[in-house]
């Protein structure tokens, strides 16, 4: 992803941004509206969904390279329970080598 299209923290390596899925088109506007984080929208030309078999939800977390090296389903690990933010969070710090 081009820089300006991830939300990005200048204290950490961690970046974060969203793909609307292919058909879910008519809520991005809404995604939007409560969201700070850049949404992107995917498209039949590059199925990020399906190369990365996403499911509703995911958090897809990728290396330095965009390789897909983690997933976090937040519906079954909502971020309303502090212990599978504090989870996620140690995650992504992980992966980010933080």
């Amino acid at each position: 992803m081009q820089k300006e299209l991830v939300a990005a923290n200048a204290a950490t390596k961690i970046r974060i941004g969203g793909i609307n899925q292919i058909g879910s088109e008519g809520y991005a506007d809404a995604l939007c509206d409560v969201a700070d984080i850049p949404l992107l929208q995917d498209t039949y030309d590059d199925h990020a969904w399906t190369q990365w078999q996403v499911t509703y939800r995911d958090v897809v977390i990728l290396d330095e390279e965009n390789r897909k090296v983690a997933v976090y389903n937040l519906t079954e690990h909502s971020l309303s329970y502090p212990e599978n933010y504090d989870e996620l969070m140690a995650l992504l710090l992980d992966i980010a080598g933080e």
